[in-house]
């Protein structure tokens, strides 16, 4: 058992600190944004640039992790990483192609690292319940990391330079290289080739959306990424305005941050919740997710918004936790690890690029952040809607007797 989980555990603190330092670049890049004039909503078009390596490179990323050493993968992805935040000391500040890029190449570094991240926890457990407790850690060290990132990476970047900031980040991403050296190097598959693996691609994706259960945890963690990502960056915008607090203050990321606190709870508190064998139900906290989206922009009070935020995540920590423990075990069945999650990178970066793009273009035209908050809120509630209906077919033993499950 000991020398099972301390691997797991430097994976964690590894994850933790790529993590705090990729949303700690986003405040970085908030406050650069805001010091050369930029509006607010110009941080969801920075964003998207996030956004568009996971759909570019989706179809190889997956047979590179599954093809190399995960642990070595996890270092490769780090060190794109720290070379983004290297274009962004150098880079012209007033530029927003120039932003645009060095958070892309922070992207780029991302998808690459995702596959192993998550393609290493099978390799590292040895049953279904402990792939579900460690899927819960790690999606809980993740979220804490959002929150500490926000919270604490926030403050740094409000109250030191931009040079400061981002060389805090870039140490960041070299102790998180230094602690992946105390997870084994398990051998990949070394037969994988790309060219033929990339023309599975989207062979792969129909497999996964043609059965029920994939299909189902592949819309659901979209839906919730897609969700998270736009409520970060208007969220960030929303707080000053609505609760009157400056925009340079602190207290804007901590405020935003205990979204991710509810997450952290939701997450750990999943698999008490949700069994494994009924996570369809998970879709019941999507919709208390919804109803509190659609609510909490029209309480302009501190506490009653700190409140809300927080009922937000830990809703989406339990909507999202089953999904993807499922995801995972019926598709390293189905089509390997790494291209499962390189596919749920896919569906969820497409995702997320369309809820931003529809929320830059409602702010853009002249509509408030809270209606575009509100608008977020009914495109989740399109998904929600699909999801309750698949939930059905579960509850009534159709998807267990189907073919080819």
């Amino acid at each position: 058992m000991k020398t099972r989980w301390q691997p797991l555990q430097a994976l964690y603190f590894t994850q933790f600190l790529s993590a705090f330092a990729d949303n700690m670049i986003l405040f970085v890049i908030a406050n650069l944004l805001r010091e050369n004039g930029f509006s607010p909503a110009m941080l969801a078009l920075v964003s998207m640039s996030f956004f568009l390596p996971y759909i570019v490179l989706a179809p190889v990323v997956g047979p590179f992790a599954d093809k190399h050493p995960k642990s070595v993968v996890l270092v490769i992805g780090n060190l794109i990483k720290a070379f983004g935040v290297l274009l962004l000391l150098v880079t012209d500040h007033a530029s927003i192609l120039m932003l645009m890029l060095s958070y892309f190449t922070v992207g780029v570094g991302a998808v690459v690292y995702s596959p192993a991240k998550y393609g290493i926890l099978p390799e590292l457990t040895h049953s279904e319940d402990e792939l579900f407790r460690a899927n819960a850690r790690i999606e809980a060290y993740t979220i804490f990391a959002i929150l500490t990132g926000i919270g604490g990476g926030g403050a740094i970047a409000s109250m030191t330079p931009p040079l400061i900031s981002s060389l805090i980040c870039m140490v960041l991403y070299v102790c998180s290289v230094a602690l992946t050296f105390f997870i084994p190097r398990l051998h990949g598959n070394p037969r994988i080739r790309y060219g033929t693996e990339a023309r599975r691609f989207f062979h792969n994706f129909r497999q996964l959306m043609g059965r029920p259960k994939t299909s189902f945890s592949l819309i659901g963690t979209g839906a919730f990424w897609m969700s998270s990502a736009v409520l970060r960056v208007a969220v960030l915008a929303w707080i000053p305005a609505a609760l009157g607090i400056h925009p340079e203050s602190f207290s804007v990321s901590l405020i935003l941050a205990t979204t991710s606190i509810g997450i952290i709870f939701g997450a750990f508190l999943a698999p008490r919740l949700i069994p494994l064998n009924r996570f369809y139900r998970s879709v019941v906290y999507g919709f208390g997710m919804f109803l509190l989206i659609l609510l909490f922009p029209w309480f302009h009070v501190t506490a009653i918004a700190i409140l809300f935020l927080l009922m937000v995540g830990f809703m989406g920590g339990v909507f999202i936790v089953p999904m993807n423990t499922v995801l995972q075990e019926e598709g390293k069945k189905v089509v390997g690890t790494g291209q499962t999650i390189a596919i749920q990178n896919f569906v969820e970066n497409i995702l997320m690029l369309v809820g931003s793009g529809i929320y830059y273009v409602i702010v853009y035209f002249g509509a408030s952040v809270s209606a575009a908050i509100v608008a977020q809120g009914g495109l989740l509630l399109i998904f929600l809607l699909y999801l309750y209906a698949q939930t059905r077919q579960f509850a009534r033993g159709r998807v267990e007797s189907s073919p080819g499950l």
